[in-house]
């Protein structure tokens, strides 16, 4: 059996979409079709059906992607076997938080990738959550996210490279002298309180009796310093690296009283076939030592 059939199915039903699968294999939505039809005659069973514009795992189909999973995982390990223990070549399956994406990871894997340029980098952006399953089940190596707000298991690691307190975020015109005033006073860009940061802002909200006039609420950092940026309200958010929208006019101030602060770092399974690639990443990190290139107040 090919993995690349393998690996084109899962795809597929990860992505829920054959254009989106091509995309992520850099090849015509035709060549991941085929390959997903050769699949399923040499298993001899349907394994995806469509829905509109969407696909999915038939019941074959789902009783088989766990273990298509491993079998591609045990491939990558193999591959890892063989690599000359004297030059660190090799893919490393990376995530990334948005933020992580357009602020630290860029610059990591720009000096990384100068020192060992065999390495090869698979980069998958999603959520924290997200992140974090896929780091436990082995299909990726190690993500930078947000540590979440429980104990991680045995079988991870964990590097802190942030550790980022609550700020009120308002425009650069706005003078403060009370936040908790401020929070009550004007419309409220309420960070989604899905995610860690937004969970750390209500519960602060919260602790101090403090209840915004709620104006939206959003799942992106980048989202609401734009929102916050057009005067369409204020913000409770984690003081996070924001270095892609550096021009925005924006003020940030500590508040009054201490609080839980997010934390950000590398998380990565300790029986990973690629920890010298893990190490080699880390290493870069924390030479890199990024700081924010925004001005605070």
């Amino acid at each position: 059996m090919d993995s690349r059939y393998l690996q084109s199915f899962v795809y597929v039903v990860e992505l829920g979409s054959i254009a989106e699968a091509a995309r992520r294999l850099d090849l015509t939505p035709a060549a991941v079709a085929q390959r997903v039809k050769m699949l399923e005659q040499e298993l001899g069973a349907k394994l995806v059906r469509r829905s509109g514009r969407t696909v999915g795992t038939t019941e074959a189909g789902e009783r088989i992607l766990e273990r298509a999973r491993a079998v591609l995982h045990d491939i990558r390990d193999l591959k890892s076997d063989l690599n000359d223990e004297s030059v660190l070549a090799g893919q490393l399956r990376l995530g990334g938080t948005p933020t992580m994406m357009t602020s630290l990871i860029p610059d990591v894997l720009a000096g990384l990738l100068a020192r060992h340029p065999q390495i090869d980098i698979y980069l998958e952006p999603g959520n924290s959550v997200d992140l974090y399953r896929k780091v436990v089940s082995g299909d990726l190596d190690a993500a930078m996210l947000v540590q979440p707000l429980f104990d991680l298991p045995k079988s991870c690691d964990w590097h802190t490279f942030r550790e980022e307190p609550l700020v009120l975020l308002t425009p650069a015109s706005m003078q403060v002298d009370d936040p908790h005033a401020v929070l009550q006073r004007e419309p409220f860009v309420r960070y989604d309180r899905n995610v860690v940061g937004g969970q750390l802002a209500d519960g602060y909200l919260r602790q101090h009796g403090i209840q915004p006039h709620q104006r939206c609420e959003l799942d992106g950092l980048d989202a609401i310093a734009v929102m916050v940026d057009r005067g369409l309200g204020v913000s409770l958010v984690p003081d996070w690296l924001m270095t892609r929208f550096s021009g925005l006019s924006l003020a940030k101030w500590p508040l009054p009283h201490a609080f839980p602060k997010r934390v950000v770092g590398l998380l990565w399974g300790r029986s990973s076939a690629r920890m010298r690639l893990v190490h080699a990443f880390l290493k870069a990190a924390q030479e890199l030592n990024a700081a924010p290139g925004e001005t605070q107040k």
